[in-house]
């Protein structure tokens, strides 16, 4: 039964927010009808969502070891999926008990706290509660011990990163019916800041002038395929077709780099369209939920929640959060850590969202410096958490995004002092 809830229920984002809607508009006395409608567009919106996120990591994880090959590059490359999936060889019971009681004590914090947040991005509460286990295990704790401060730890995370965010989040939704629940919180944080000191949000991403006749450059969608597509052409020129082919089928690099700069675009495309079909459904159905079991409380959705509020920083936070990475990869040898290949996939969801927030306090300039100062983050965090992880550590990967690597730290570190 346990299991079923963890794997089957607590771990869906989609079925999550499904039953979270489905709860609100219950309390809300909405017809039948509403409900069933209310509950199945917002899961139908999780799963749209999820689709264009699968387009886009299938392009992604072609570039990736692209770039590897081609540009001799070795490492530890960050990949969150990975090292969970280690991590439930040895904490597999913990990391699920810690997951359930965690989601029971965000519940509770959100009641009885000034902390009004509902987490629902399940698979990332998934991944903190395997780092908990992980870095508490580590540490020498077991049993009961673990998983009730497990529980805790992972219940008032889930209600303090969206608290964190928030100032910056009303900025950029223009109100406060929604709440950010994604742990690359500390990134975006960074990146908010970074943009109040060197930009003006009144210059922003969205208002880029360009002659007549590039106006065009002016729908996102076109400019993202656009951008991709150079990318991939830089990237497969110094690759060579032998390399190539890989990972082509045997296409040519010339068409392989058009057709999958294009697929990019249309996996931001379609999270776009997910993420409003998501807003139109949440909002109204967590109305009740506020009224009636948390009082004012907000749900906390994945990151691209923030991508339709400036699209144009989607795809500017994410290639200088990439640059970032590649300046940190340079710096880490000297500095004696283990050198973290720029994972493709974390720069963009990350980075892409610290744009959004460097954008929302700097205009262009806070995109540009705020994603690039993530890009920093998300490299050095998880070189400094490898040691904190024990045996896992050793795993040739780590968790990618930054409260990952910031909170096994902090908890690591105190938890060797008993």
């Amino acid at each position: 039964m346990l299991n079923f809830i963890v794997d089957e229920v607590l771990s869906q984002p989609s079925i999550l927010v499904g039953l979270m809607a489905m709860i609100g508009l219950i309390a809300l006395k909405e017809s039948f009808s509403k409900i069933v409608s209310g509950t199945l567009k917002s899961i139908l919106g999780f799963i749209i969502l999820g689709a264009g996120a699968g387009v886009l990591i299938g392009s992604l994880d072609n570039l990736g070891p692209l770039i590897q090959e081609g540009f001799n590059v070795q490492g530890v490359i960050p990949n969150n999926e990975a090292i969970v999936a280690i991590a439930q060889k040895t904490f597999g019971k913990e990391t699920a008990l810690i997951m359930g009681f965690g989601f029971i004590a965000n519940l509770a914090i959100a009641r009885f706290t000034p902390l009004k947040y509902v987490f629902l991005t399940g698979h990332h509460t998934f991944f903190m509660a395997a780092l908990l286990s992980a870095v508490l295990g580590t540490a020498g704790m077991t049993g009961v011990p673990l998983i009730i401060l497990g529980s805790i730890l992972l219940g008032f995370i889930m209600v303090l990163m969206p608290a964190l965010a928030q100032p910056f989040m009303r900025k950029i939704t223009g109100n406060d019916d929604i709440a950010l629940g994604h742990f690359g919180t500390v990134g975006y944080l960074a990146a908010g800041l970074t943009g109040k000191l060197v930009g003006n949000p009144e210059k922003s991403t969205e208002e880029v002038k360009v002659p007549s006749s590039l106006k065009f450059l002016k729908d996102s969608i076109l400019s993202t395929a656009i951008t991709m597509i150079v990318i991939f052409f830089i990237v497969t020129l110094k690759a060579g077709q032998e390399v190539v082919s890989k990972y082509s089928g045997g296409q040519s690099w010339f068409m392989f780099s058009i057709i999958q700069g294009l697929t990019f675009a249309a996996g931001v495309s379609v999270i776009l369209m997910g993420v409003r079909m998501i807003l139109g459904e949440i909002i109204p159905a967590f109305k009740g939920i506020a009224e009636k079991i948390v009082p004012e409380a907000k749900p906390a959705l994945d990151c691209p929640i923030v991508f339709p509020y400036a699209p144009m920083a989607v795809i500017i936070g994410f290639l200088a959060s990439f640059l970032g990475g590649v300046v940190g990869m340079f710096l880490m040898k000297p500095l004696g850590l283990a050198v973290i290949i720029p994972g493709m996939v974390p720069h963009f969801f990350t980075g892409a969202t610290a744009g959004v927030f460097g954008n929302a306090t700097g205009g262009k300039r806070g995109a540009i410096f705020g994603a690039f100062v993530n890009g920093l983050i998300i490299t050095f965090l998880p070189a400094l958490l490898l040691p904190v992880l024990g045996d896992l550590g050793f795993a040739n990967t780590t968790f990618g995004d930054a409260d990952f690597g910031l909170i096994g730290l902090i908890i690591g570190s105190i938890a060797k002092l008993f």
